[in-house]
């Protein structure tokens, strides 16, 4: 492995190391010295979490909780409470269970959210548990076929040191995994609010918002990843929000949806 690597390895192990101990270091960097930058996707959570009272949050494809994580820094810093969700069984038991161990509520969980209890299958790099991979988990096998067709997987991997198997069945692998109703994970969580809907489940991230009974249970911002929705998702997704009177913002691959009147965002 390259010498940047391992330097990037250790960097990541010891960030880990200190978020999920809690260290007051690490906690004293976002609370004094961190100030994410003016109109970022980073600025307006931080406004959220500034101006909604003991923020509850909901995370949808929460992966190992930290890296390219928009949110994880804001509950560490300001103490939010949440339900954090991540399907994948190796990423859960190595990094979001431990990560999140002792921070007072806090409940991970490993499912994914669908239409029925029960269990679904889950589209995954065969042959790395890296974070770049493990990070394009989906239920939509398409996301991964593009993923190797553009040459991202390619490039991944040549950082990464390994060669991608001759066996196309070895390449993308299907996993069952557990799933939950958003009516189960309300009852058993006993959730009586949203604050922020976090979504980010590469593609599927409009299927799971559709999970929501907005006239039930109605989050006061909905953050979500738009660049693997298709043309015809993304605008589909736009519209089911501005019809139940959200105010869109776009970042980049990101969006974030709040309610009308929401302070500081």
């Amino acid at each position: 492995m390259p010498l940047k690597n391992l330097f990037k390895s250790a960097r990541r192990k010891l960030l880990f190391y200190l978020s999920a101990g809690n260290n007051p270091i690490y906690i004293g960097y976002y609370k004094y010295i961190y100030k994410p930058k003016p109109g970022s996707l980073a600025h307006h959570l931080s406004l959220l979490s500034e101006n909604i009272e003991d923020l509850f949050v909901v995370q949808v494809g929460a992966n190992d909780g930290m890296t390219h994580d928009p949110i994880h820094k804001f509950i560490k810093r300001d103490q939010w409470r949440g339900v954090l969700l991540e399907p994948q069984v190796p990423v859960f038991r190595k990094y979001l269970a431990r990560l999140y161990r002792d921070q007072e509520g806090v409940e991970v969980v490993n499912a994914a959210l669908g239409t029925n209890d029960g269990e679904a299958s889950l589209y995954c790099i065969g042959f790395s548990d890296a974070r770049w991979a493990t990070g394009l988990a989906s239920f939509d096998r398409s996301v991964l076929e593009k993923a190797f067709s553009s040459g991202h997987v390619q490039r991944q991997v040549k950082k990464e040191g390994i060669e991608i198997p001759d066996n196309e069945a070895e390449k993308i692998v299907e996993v069952k995994v557990p799933v939950l109703t958003v009516d189960t994970l309300v009852e058993k969580f006993d959730i009586r609010k949203i604050d922020l809907l976090q979504v980010d489940t590469e593609g599927f991230d409009f299927e799971i918002i559709k999970l929501f009974d907005l006239h039930k249970i109605k989050p006061r911002a909905i953050s979500y990843e738009n660049m693997h929705l298709s043309p015809q998702d993304r605008t589909a997704c736009e519209d089911y929000l501005n019809e139940h009177n959200y105010t869109i913002r776009h970042f980049g691959g990101n969006t974030l949806a709040v309610e009308p009147g929401l302070t500081g965002t």
